[in-house]
């Protein structure tokens, strides 16, 4: 590349093509959410509902045709996809599991199979589960209770997990937020069950961990930030080490935006969009329709840099006392064109199907024309169709002056 400076509106159509929100909706179908995930490397889960789960949110966002039921076939029938860890929980390509050999084993050595009342109640867990097929904790009448890791539980739940996390189970199916799990090797490939870790060094791991969540979000700098989560072992130093080893073997390329003093990383094999960008190639070019964003969407894991190149604040305000905050309980962003222009808060009512949007907030300074408006409505009505509503209930203000 001849010019390694962007200008921060570069920056985000970059960042947005990488994500697959520019141009929107250009995937499709299954194969759109699969094509998503192996770009990214992962999605976030997170339980709540209130109008979709994160994952849910995130792919209906960029997947024109999405509903829950192509996630959960890919998940729980095609077993193309894999609930796990990465960063926090996720959902991410079966294919990825010799990659987390290390991760299994971890949680192996961490919660032992010699680890008293667990390793107790294992052979029982196991003939239940050869006997019986799927089940989850409430299915074990194994009552006693032990200290976990967030609090006390019943050896059942505790024993499920441990053997979930050091890779003896996967998650089945979920019944709401409940897992039942079965066997790995009823549902994996022997031939990625058998496979050796591809990174054969602690060193070359961390490099692969940091490369996956520089293309998770698609831009990013090496500072410290929430786009780094989940990755045991690597701090600051180590990042570091990582970008540094990256940079030498050009797997990864340095840019520097207007205004910003860190440099900012891409891998290399996104360089050819980045050249489409800065050449400035039609379908690149800022559409006309809106899209709303998951709380835990991939392009907000940096909220710091988000609000250096887009100009937005975002904080997902669930966890705090109603009196703390300064939206609401479940806010999302809403991007149109290349910039965010509002958030607001949605509910919905299962009985009548309708879409209510509780508040909405006009970011500071967005002059509303037509062309806004009506992208906005087409994206409430893609939203809409998401959702299976056949109705939405908006406040006056939302296309007030």
């Amino acid at each position: 590349m001849k010019n390694l400076n962007l200008t921060k509106a570069q920056a985000r159509r970059f960042m947005l093509a990488c994500q697959g929100l520019l141009p929107p909706y250009g995937l499709k179908g299954k194969d759109g959410v699969l094509a998503y995930i192996r770009r990214v490397g992962c999605i976030q889960y997170d339980p709540l509902n209130i109008v979709g789960r994160n994952p849910e949110l995130v792919l209906q966002a960029r997947v024109s045709d999405f509903r829950p039921e192509m996630l959960e076939t890919l998940l729980y029938e095609d077993r193309s996809l894999l609930d796990g860890w990465d960063k926090m929980m996720c959902i991410y390509s079966t294919a990825d599991w010799p990659f987390f050999g290390r991760v299994r084993e971890a949680a192996e050595r961490r919660y032992g199979k010699s680890g008293g009342a667990v390793a107790a109640v294992l052979p029982q867990v196991r003939e239940a589960i050869r006997k019986s097929g799927p089940l989850s904790s409430i299915d074990l009448k194994i009552d006693e209770v032990v200290d976990w890791a967030w609090a006390p539980t019943r050896v059942a739940r505790a024993a499920l997990e441990s053997m979930y996390w050091w890779g003896e189970l996967v998650v089945h199916h979920r019944v709401n937020t409940r897992r039942l799990y079965d066997f790995a090797h009823r549902h994996i490939p022997e031939a990625l069950l058998a496979a050796a870790e591809p990174n054969k060094t602690e060193k070359q791991y961390q490099a692969w961990r940091v490369l996956r969540r520089i293309g998770g979000v698609g831009l990013i700098w090496g500072k410290a930030g929430d786009a780094w989560i989940g990755i045991s072992g690597v701090k600051s130093k180590e990042r570091g080490e990582a970008i540094s080893g990256l940079l030498k073997k050009k797997q990864i390329v340095e840019v520097l935006v207007e205004d910003i003093k860190y440099p900012l990383y891409l891998r290399q094999e996104d360089v050819p969009l980045l050249e489409a960008v800065m050449g400035g190639e039609s379908s690149l070019t800022q559409p006309q329709t809106a899209v709303f964003l998951a709380p835990l969407d991939n392009l907000l894991w940096d909220r710091q840099l988000i609000k250096e190149i887009f100009d937005f604040e975002y904080r997902w305000e669930v966890y705090k006392p109603a009196e703390e905050r300064k939206y609401g309980y479940y806010v999302l962003p809403v991007l149109y064109g290349d910039r965010f222009v509002a958030r607001f808060e949605p509910a919905k009512d299962k009985k009548t199907k309708t879409l209510i949007i509780r508040n909405w907030w006009w970011e500071e300074g967005v002059e509303q024309s037509e062309p806004m408006r009506e992208g906005i409505n087409a994206g409430l009505r893609r939203f809409m169709e998401f959702l299976g509503c056949c109705r939405v209930q908006l406040p006056e203000h939302v296309f007030g002056k």
